[in-house]
C-alpha cells in the first residue's frame, strides 16, 4: 500500500500556471459534506459503496496517518446507520484489504487486498459472491492478468461484468494507470490500457465509472494533488471534461456516482490528517435522494 500512501499524502506545491489550467469552474456546484452518524469520525473513510436498496454500506478507514485500513459495513436501522463492523470476508488484520465494491445487483462485492503477500504491500483484486442464504461466500483472488506483481486499486465493474481498476504495473505510461478487463470464456480475462486520454504520463490510480459505461471519474495526480477528473466516452473513445468543483489544496480520492450518474460522494483531505465524505452535484437536476440518508434508504 506503500504506493497508495505515497500518493495521497503527496504535498508537492504545483506552479500557477497548472493550477489555473485546473481550476473548475466559477459556476460549478460546491461539494457538500457527507457525514451521518457512526459513518464519520475523526479518522479517514473513503470508498463507499451501498447495496442495490441502499440500506447497506460498506467503505474503509483507516487512522489519521492512513493507515491501519480496514473494510467497514453498517446497516440502515430505525435509529440510522449501525455501528461500523468489520464483514465476514475482511482480513483479520488492519493494512490490508480496501476498496470495496458493490456491483449493481448486489450479487458480487470487489475488494483489493494484500493477505496473500507476506510483506501485506502488494495489493490484489479479489470477489465474494452473495449465497443462496444471502451471505458472503469466501473470497476469491482474480487471476493474471487482471491481477499483476504491482498493485490493484478501485475495482469498479460495468453491468456486462467488465472491471475497471487503476494499477502501477510495468508497461504503462505513468507511475499508475487505469485498465480495463473483459471476461473470456472459462474464467479467462483481456485486460488492456485505456491509453490517452485517460492513462498518460501522470498519475492516474483510480476510476469510477457510470453503469452505463459512458461517463468516468478518475482520481489523478498530475503534480500538485490527487484530483478528480471527468471523462465521457463516445463509441471507443474518451475525451476528458475537466476537473470536478472541489478543493485544489487537498486531496480527493474514492469516488461513487449515483446510479443515474448525477451525483458524486467522494473523499476529502481535512489537513491532509483526517477525511471526510463530499456530495458534489453533476447535473442541474440530480436525484438528491442519493445517497441514503437512512431515513428513506432506496436507490
Amino acid at each position: 500500500m506503500y504506493w497508495l500512501a505515497s500518493a495521497l499524502l503527496a504535498a508537492t506545491c504545483a506552479t500557477a500556471y497548472a493550477m489555473a489550467y485546473h481550476r473548475p469552474s466559477a459556476h460549478a456546484p460546491e461539494p457538500l459534506r457527507w457525514a451521518p452518524p457512526n459513518i464519520s469520525s475523526d479518522q479517514y473513510e473513503s470508498s463507499p459503496t451501498f447495496s442495490p436498496d441502499g440500506r447497506e454500506i460498506y467503505f474503509m478507514r483507516s487512522d489519521r496517518q492512513f493507515a491501519n485500513w480496514r473494510l467497514l459495513h453498517s446497516r440502515c436501522e430505525a435509529g440510522g446507520w449501525s455501528t461500523p463492523s468489520a464483514p465476514p470476508f475482511a482480513a483479520s488484520k488492519p493494512g490490508l484489504d480496501a476498496d470495496p465494491f458493490v456491483t449493481a445487483d448486489g450479487r458480487r462485492l470487489y475488494f483489493v487486498s494484500a493477505r496473500h503477500d507476506p510483506k501485506g504491500e502488494d495489493l490484489d483484486i479479489y470477489v465474494v459472491e452473495r449465497t443462496r442464504e444471502g451471505e458472503w461466500s469466501q473470497p476469491q483472488r482474480l487471476p493474471e492478468p487482471v491481477n499483476s506483481k504491482a498493485s490493484e486499486l478501485l475495482p469498479r465493474a460495468t453491468a456486462d461484468g467488465r472491471l475497471y481498476f487503476g494499477s502501477s504495473r510495468d508497461g504503462g505510461h505513468g507511475n499508475g494507470d487505469i485498465y480495463l478487463a473483459t471476461p473470456q470464456a472459462e474464467g479467462a480475462w483481456q485486460v488492456r490500457n485505456l491509453g490517452s486520454p485517460v492513462s498518460t504520463a501522470a498519475n492516474e490510480y483510480e476510476a469510477e465509472v457510470s453503469r452505463d459505461g459512458r461517463r468516468m471519474i478518475a482520481v489523478i495526480d498530475r503534480g500538485d494533488r490527487s484530483h478528480l477528473y471527468r471523462f465521457e466516452r463516445s463509441g471507443n473513445a474518451w475525451k476528458e471534461r475537466g476537473r470536478i468543483a472541489a478543493r485544489a489544496d487537498v486531496f480527493q480520492v474514492g469516488p461513487l456516482l449515483s446510479p443515474r450518474g448525477d451525483r458524486l460522494l467522494f473523499a476529502q483531505a481535512d489537513g491532509e490528517r483526517s477525511g471526510e465524505f463530499f456530495v458534489v452535484d453533476l447535473t442541474t437536476s440530480p436525484d438528491k435522494r442519493w445517497p441514503p440518508d437512512c431515513a428513506s434508504a432506496k436507490r
